[in-house]
C-alpha cells in the first residue's frame, strides 16, 4: 500500500494501549438485507433509542440529548447497518467530552467487527482518530491504527496551525470524509484539509462497506451525520 499525506508531511509514531480482553464470541452479522446508500441519508439522533439501522458492539453506547455518546468502549463501536457506496462524502459532527480528546470513527468496515486484542491492528477499516493517544495525535490508519504506514500529525498545544492543535473538549468539530475514484480518502475538519490517502489496495466490496462510530476510554459524541454518494 502507498499513502500520501496532502498539505502536512509528519512522521509516525508507535503507541501501545492497554485493552479488553479477547472476545469470546463474534458479534451478530449485519442482517443480509442491509440496504446500500443510494441517495443522500442524514441522522439527527433526535430519538431515545438507537434504532435498527444500528449494531452497537458494546453497551457504553446511549442517544443522550440528540447525540450518539459512549464512553470506554475499548474499541467495540457502533456499525450503521447501511451499506456505504464505494465514492461517498460522510460529513458528522464529533464531540470529545474530556481533555483526553480520542474522537474516532471508522471508515469502510465490515459492518461487525471490533477489536479483540490490547492494541487495535486488526480493523477492517480506515481508521480516523482526533486527538489520541491522550490528545498527543491526530491519525488516519489502514486496518491497523498503530501501523507504520499510518498518516499521523502530533498535536503541539498553542500551535499556530489550527489543525495541529489538541481537541478541545465540549466543542463540535465537523468532520468531512470524501472517498473518490475508489483509492483516494480524504478528511478535512472545520473545512481545514487534515490527511490525504492514497491506497493502491482499497478497502471495497464485501468485508468493506460500513461505517463505525468508536472510542477507546474517554467519552465521546456524535451528531448529524450525513452521507451522499459521489460519482465513481
Amino acid at each position: 500500500m502507498r499513502v500520501r499525506l496532502a498539505a502536512l508531511a509528519f512522521a509516525a509514531s508507535g503507541c501501545v494501549a492497554e485493552g479488553p480482553p479477547a472476545r469470546e464470541e463474534a458479534p451478530p452479522a449485519v442482517s443480509a438485507d442491509a440496504s446500500r446508500i443510494t441517495a443522500p441519508f442524514t441522522d439527527d439522533f433526535e430519538r431515545a433509542e438507537l434504532g435498527d439501522d444500528y449494531l452497537a458492539l458494546s453497551p457504553a453506547w446511549r442517544i443522550e440529548g440528540g447525540r450518539l455518546c459512549g464512553a470506554g468502549a475499548r474499541n467495540q463501536g457502533v456499525w450503521l447497518r447501511r451499506k456505504l457506496p464505494e465514492n461517498a462524502r460522510i460529513e458528522v459532527e464529533a464531540t470529545a467530552g474530556s481533555a483526553e480528546g480520542d474522537v474516532k470513527l471508522e471508515l469502510w468496515g465490515d459492518g461487525r467487527s471490533g477489536a479483540t486484542r490490547a492494541s487495535y491492528s486488526d480493523a477492517t477499516s480506515y481508521v480516523a482518530i482526533y486527538g489520541g493517544w491522550k490528545n498527543s495525535q491526530h491519525v488516519l490508519a489502514r486496518l491497523d491504527e498503530h501501523g507504520a504506514d499510518r498518516l499521523a500529525l502530533p498535536v503541539v498545544a498553542g500551535s499556530e496551525d489550527e489543525r495541529a492543535r489538541p481537541v478541545a473538549p465540549g466543542r463540535s468539530y465537523r468532520f468531512r470524509f470524501e472517498r473518490r475514484q475508489g483509492n483516494i480518502l480524504s478528511w478535512a475538519v472545520d473545512g481545514s484539509p487534515l490527511f490525504e490517502l492514497i491506497d493502491e489496495e482499497p478497502l471495497s466490496g464485501p468485508g468493506h462497506e460500513h461505517l463505525a462510530f468508536n472510542d477507546w476510554t474517554a467519552p465521546v459524541c456524535f451528531d448529524n451525520l450525513r452521507i451522499v454518494p459521489l460519482p465513481d
